[in-house]
């Protein structure tokens, strides 16, 4: 009889990654949804997002008058970026806290996937930095938004609004983004096992069949 040494090799699934990589996918749906929407602020009857505002029929509550002193029509009309150019900054920053999000999103599933130790820690550490940018970004914009807009209301007759569902949503993007950051950076990968290596020794008989 001769023993035969069999070497198995695992992978390890680092559950805090797999984590980040859903947190960096529902931050970019998020976004998507705070883009498209035109419900970041509203008043009576009244709705605006980064790139539309949207008009009611009987509507009393505009939170903006426009230059010409004419009262807005029914339906839904493109932002006047004389008026409110902020919206674009905004909009500009959104897109792309979006983009390089759907970017670190990417590299976090491709470190997941390699099984070299050390591109995999290269996925992640660069995904570290890309996300925190996006992160960032999304900051800028859900700050410049609110800030620019009470200049316009301080100027507006009739001050009555409130953040639609968009703006919290796009609230959550950030705090999703925020917690693939802490995520990416709590499980040092250059601490830790990638796989393991299993020995199984066995005696392999001679007898046949």
């Amino acid at each position: 009889m001769a023993p035969v040494t069999t070497i198995e090799t695992i992978t390890i699934s680092r559950p805090l990654k797999v984590i980040a990589f859903i947190c960096g996918c529902f931050a970019s749906i998020l976004l998507i949804m705070g883009l498209a929407s035109t419900e970041w602020l509203l008043a009576d009857r009244y709705r605006q997002g980064l790139f539309l505002y949207c008009v009611e029929k009987n509507s009393s509550n505009v939170p903006f008058v426009p230059e010409n002193g004419e009262r807005a029509t029914e339906g839904c009309h493109r932002i006047d970026w004389n008026i409110q150019g902020y919206t674009v900054v905004a909009a500009a920053f959104c897109a792309i806290s979006f983009l390089v999000d759907l970017f670190a999103t990417i590299l976090t599933a491709l470190g997941l996937r390699c099984r070299d130790p050390n591109r995999k820690y290269k996925y992640y550490r660069t995904a570290v930095y890309v996300m925190a940018l996006s992160l960032v970004a999304v900051l800028v914009a859900l700050v410049i938004y609110p800030v620019c807009f009470a200049q316009i209301m301080e100027k507006s007759q009739r001050p009555v609004w409130e953040f639609g569902w968009a703006y919290g949503v796009t609230w959550g993007a950030s705090i999703f983004l925020f917690g693939g950051v802490i995520l990416l950076l709590c499980d040092k990968e250059s601490e830790e096992l990638y796989y393991k290596e299993r020995t199984i020794t066995y005696a392999e008989s001679n007898n046949k069949v």
